[in-house]
């Protein structure tokens, strides 16, 4: 167990702002050192929210780290074993895996969420579901605390030696900051999902890809499929005046797709959004960022849930370095921002390239060509996208 030195016994080590994909982790993790965690979030569990779903093999990994594996498995949440992409012209298909953990999930939002918040509890975080944070907390230029409301209405203060704010991409803790943002892209795309029943994708992720649009589907709880479509975000005003339309036209770019859907059931309407593209610095005098609060890119190669697992797992141990006396504060948290933007980068350039929707170069097309019907080197392609191979190192074996 770490040491609490200087711990005000009426306050906490550590206040999370945000309980989903990032901040349960981060606060889970922090709990089993030994610190005095409250997670507080304005949602109430189980409940759902934009995503993805995807959670690549990384994340898989991180899950089976924490002893959570197991029990998002046995949701019958099913394994997607291949990543296949149709280009068109040819269709490239490999394991998005390691030896380790070979495979994806894509579950949904109200099973994973809640998974992450009970376990937060259980490893002895205070969870506070339905508190909406107002403002937080300065004494002397520090963040010291957070102000908001109980789901009873009741206005409470609370405090703690950090505040981690991961709320999201509106994070009110990193506006409160003026958090610096920097490797700004726009945003780029816009996607919108459905789920479909009696369309088995047979532990498939499927993504079609055609000049300017892009679809694809995977499997998620409960017998359904997630059906997204991307258009690129100069085309937002004009998707927006028939969403069910365009959703729709774009599966006749592939004939065989467009059969497969008509034949299979949307149960639920056509939500969506498109993402800004930036880093934020994720640390200041009592403050730090986890999750899209600190670092948000398009969802177009959906890495969002495991990018916010590792780096929760790394602020969480940074912030053990710095609260255990192991490290001065600046110099611990500027180590997680050092490895977290380390890991990030490559993806996130990858990402920013790709979400354009533009073709592809033609060098880049001729390689993707050459590789068809290559195993080894299809299941490369297939773990560029699932963030377990970076793009340089892909090109560099096989371009």
């Amino acid at each position: 167990m770490s040491t609490l030195a200087g711990v005000a016994m009426s306050g906490y080590d550590v206040i999370v702002v945000g309980a989903r994909c990032a901040g349960s982790p981060s606060a889970m993790l922090l709990a089993r050192m030994g610190y005095r965690v409250l997670v507080v979030d304005r949602a109430t569990f189980p409940s759902d929210t934009l995503s993805t779903h995807l959670v690549h093999p990384p994340g898989v990994a991180a899950l089976r780290r924490w002893g959570l594996l197991e029990t998002l498995v046995a949701t019958g949440c099913p394994p997607i074993h291949t990543y296949a992409f149709d280009l068109d012209s040819l269709v490239i298909s490999g394991s998005p895996g390691t030896p380790a953990e070979p495979v994806a999930y894509g579950p949904r939002r109200i099973v994973l969420d809640k998974i992450l918040v009970d376990a937060a509890a259980a490893a002895g975080a205070e969870v506070r579901e339905g508190f909406t944070v107002s403002e937080v907390v300065v004494d002397d230029g520090r963040i010291t605390g957070i102000r908001g409301r109980e789901r009873d209405g009741r206005e409470v203060t609370e405090r703690a030696r950090v505040v981690v704010g991961a709320d999201g991409l509106n994070s009110l803790v990193a506006r409160a900051v003026n958090a610096h943002v920097y490797n700004e892209n726009p945003k780029l795309m816009v996607g919108y999902y459905s789920y479909y029943s009696g369309l088995d994708m047979d532990g498939v992720f499927k993504a079609h890809s055609r000049p300017h649009r892009a679809f694809g589907a995977w499997p998620t709880n409960d017998g359904m499929t997630l059906v997204g479509g991307c258009w690129p975000f100069a085309e937002f005003n004009e998707v927006k005046k028939d969403i069910e339309g365009h959703y729709v036209k774009n599966f006749e770019l592939a004939p065989a797709w467009a059969e497969r859907i008509r034949a299979a059931r949307r149960e639920t309407r056509v939500v969506g959004a498109a993402l800004p593209n930036y880093f934020r610095k994720p640390f200041g005098a009592g403050w730090v960022l986890v999750g899209d609060a600190g670092y948000c890119k398009d969802f177009f190669t959906a890495q969002g849930i495991s990018d916010a697992f590792i780096s929760a797992e790394l602020c969480a141990d940074a912030l053990d370095e710095a609260l255990s006396g192991q490290q001065p504060f600046d110099t611990a948290m500027a180590g997680y921002q050092a490895a977290r933007d380390q890991h990030a980068e490559p993806v996130y350039e990858f990402t920013v390239q790709v979400s354009t929707l533009e073709p592809l170069p033609p060098e880049f097309q001729k390689t993707l060509a050459d590789i068809e019907g290559n195993q080894d080197a299809m299941d490369d392609f297939a773990r560029v996208n699932s963030g377990v191979t970076a793009l340089s190192e892909f090109s560099a074996r096989w371009s």
